[in-house]
């Protein structure tokens, strides 16, 4: 980043790393301009508009993006009527017309009540409390944004206070970053050799989003010149890379480091930890707080199959590919059908002789034509020449996943039908049913193992862009629905007692996400061990805070997961601003911890239970990585995210013990 554009943002206070100052002028004709705007999605374009032209009239009333609720696929233009759509683009190319002849190259920040005109023409008219929520995520409006309330210096300057970060994947790299801005001296502890976490360690053939790119990112640093909407595994690895730069942390990550231990020192208040460092002697180090961010997709989960140790051949889990497999004229299996099989088997299944993949369940998927497409020509322009476009286009995707597709998994308590929690959901049911029989029209022996079983949203929903559907038809590959009996030298042998030689397996089995902070040893106060203590069903109050471990935070913890709305980054850097607040409180009322009591947290777990078993994936007939192996669902957080936000706003100290 250039030393202009950091003054330029530091002058404005807008929190974004890739905050622009300036964009390359206008010069295309009427002609062009009109073909840009009818080939662009509306209301990001229009707000864009509005906020670079300052004429915030094209937002008309009658004009606004209805936003159906969204059952599989969102209509375009959020919704928009044909006569909304004509007259909205005659608005949009007028201001853009201006722009291009006013040369406006640079856009101003907004005031509070620019941005809530913004806000009530984009969502519709969304109750206000949603408001500040949303406004977190406009770059143009700095004062709400994610950043600290306050800084060390102003709290307590003359205090010793250093802060420990196991990890650097995207949640430790959040929380490097707003510990950077609070000024607080703190250390980030990365076992391999990068940043990224999941996108580093993650290079499988095939590994990419299946998230809308520019809503997958973080607040603080709106990239606008993605290549794909659903942009390739490194791609995302570079914009980790590239955050870590931009954001001045990486010489605060000690690479090379795997944390053994944390065990917290009652007498002297802080946590020792134990590491070991490149595969060296341990080494010991203390802190005022630690935050963990190892990630829940970490540790590969295997299948017990008899005999699993025995197989000859090449054999490599999706999460520890290695590069030199050579897969060519190769007989391979795939062990798994969940999202990194939906990846791997198209990306693979013209290099080999035979393919066979082994189902457990097949997955539901929504329809993305879309899904390995380049970004649109007209957004790649719009990016480089309306100022903040990128952005406004970030905004839209995110706000369309705040509430997202919920609707369809809630249960409804008078719903007797099988296979379905509410009409809704047996409405989706019935569509993706649908769409399955059109693909597999010409394969009715297909057909019936590719039906899921379970109820839509009790699982994760993949990307359908045709390529599954394809690669399981051609004649090399072989679906395999009759689970595995044992694996030998050769091969499996399939639940039908058939031997099926193979030179490779992939493991495409997923993790042991409900082993948080596995295999790290946490040892609170008394002695506490924290994996004693949750007995293999892990809760947190807010996903972050756990009674007898004192400033211990989790980031991105039990049940910040999501399903069917909001996002990853927003409960990560939610998250944050209440851990942030923790350390305030600490700093400021010169205090050595905040310990949680035990009765806040058993209220909050009894609440959050209470929601997600009238979820569809609460439900007691569906099985999925989401519950543990008790079957409670410790993994997602089943209310809307507006209420995590406001639980996370501020700590209140009448929930904590303070230790002096």
């Amino acid at each position: 980043m250039s030393e202009s554009l950091i003054e330029t943002a530091a002058t404005k206070q807008v929190d974004d790393l890739y905050w622009r100052a300036n964009y390359s002028a206008i010069t295309e004709s009427d002609e062009q301009l009109r073909k840009i705007v009818a080939s662009t999605d509306l209301p990001p374009l229009m707000v864009a508009l509005a906020a670079a032209t300052g004429d915030y009239s094209i937002l008309r009333d009658e004009l606004r993006p209805p936003q159906p609720p969204v059952d599989t696929v969102g209509q375009p233009h959020g919704g928009m009527d044909a006569a909304a759509q004509e007259a909205a683009r005659e608005l949009a190319f007028q201001a853009l017309r201006r722009i291009r002849d006013e040369k406006i190259t640079s856009v101003e920040t907004l005031d509070d009540e620019q941005a809530t005109t913004i806000l009530d023409w984009i969502t519709n008219q969304a109750t206000t409390d949603y408001h500040q929520m949303l406004k977190h995520d406009m770059a143009l409006v700095p004062e709400v944004s994610g950043a600290p309330a306050f800084t060390k210096e102003q709290v307590a300057p003359t205090r010793d206070f250093t802060v420990a970060v196991i990890g650097s994947g995207v949640a430790g790299m959040a929380a490097a970053y707003r510990l950077k801005q609070a000024g607080l001296d703190y250390t980030v502890f990365e076992k391999g050799h990068e940043v990224g976490g999941t996108w580093w360690k993650n290079t499988y053939p095939g590994v990419r989003l299946d998230t809308p790119n520019y809503a997958y990112s973080f607040s603080f640093a709106q990239r606008d010149d993605w290549p794909q909407q659903f942009s390739e595994g490194p791609e995302i690895h570079k914009y980790t890379r590239d955050v870590a730069e931009r954001g001045g942390i990486t010489q605060n990550i000690q690479m090379g480091t795997e944390v053994l231990s944390a065990t917290w020192d009652e007498e002297d208040g802080r946590w020792v930890l134990s590491m070991i460092v490149d595969g060296g002697e341990v080494q010991e180090r203390r802190f005022n707080a630690v935050l963990t961010a190892v990630g829940q997709l970490d540790r590969p989960k295997f299948p017990d199959t008899p005999g699993h140790d025995t197989f000859a051949g090449v054999h490599v889990h999706s999460a520890e590919w290695k590069p030199g497999i050579d897969l060519k004229g190769k007989k391979v299996a795939v062990i798994g059908t969940g999202a990194s099989a939906y990846q791997i088997v198209p990306a693979i299944v013209d290099e080999v002789e035979e393919l066979k993949i082994f189902q457990r369940s097949s997955p539901w998927m929504l329809p993305t034509p879309f899904y390995y497409e380049d970004m649109p020509e007209s957004v790649t322009w719009l990016v480089e020449h309306l100022p903040q476009y990128g952005q406004w286009l970030r905004f839209w995707q995110h706000w369309l996943g705040v509430e997202g597709r919920q609707h369809t998994t809630a249960a409804d308590p008078n719903w007797t039908k099988d296979g379905s929690v509410s009409a809704v959901n047996e409405r989706v049911r019935q569509q993706l049913t649908e769409m399955l029989k059109e693909q597999y029209a010409d394969r009715p022996d297909l057909l019936a193992k590719v039906t899921p079983d379970y109820i839509v949203g009790g699982k994760r929903m993949l990307r359908d862009n045709g390529v599954w559907a394809k690669s399981l038809k051609k004649p090399q590959t072989t679906l395999v629905t009759s689970g595995m009996s044992e694996m030998t030298e050769a091969g499996i042998i399939d639940g039908d007692g058939t031997l099926h030689e193979l030179d490779v397996i992939i493991y495409a089995t997923g993790f042991q996400a409900s082993e948080f902070l596995e295999p790290l040893r946490i040892t609170g106060r008394e002695g506490k061990d924290i994996h004693e203590y949750w007995g293999g069903n892990a809760t947190a109050y807010a996903g972050a805070t756990v009674p007898g471990f004192p400033n211990l935070f989790i980031v991105s913890g039990p049940n910040t997961g999501h399903v069917v709305n909001g996002s990853l980054f927003s409960m990560i850097e939610y998250g944050l601003t209440y851990i942030l607040d923790a350390l305030n409180i600490v700093l400021d009322k010169d205090i050595k911890a905040l310990d949680l009591k035990q009765e806040v947290l058993d209220a909050f777990v009894a609440d959050l239970d209470a929601a997600n078993a009238q979820k569809a994936w609460g439900h007691p007939e569906v099985h999925t990585w989401y519950k543990n192996k008790f079957g409670r669902v410790s993994q997602i957080w089943p209310y809307p995210i507006v209420e995590y936000w406001n639980i996370t706003r501020a700590v209140d100290r009448s929930q904590y013990t303070e230790i002096r």
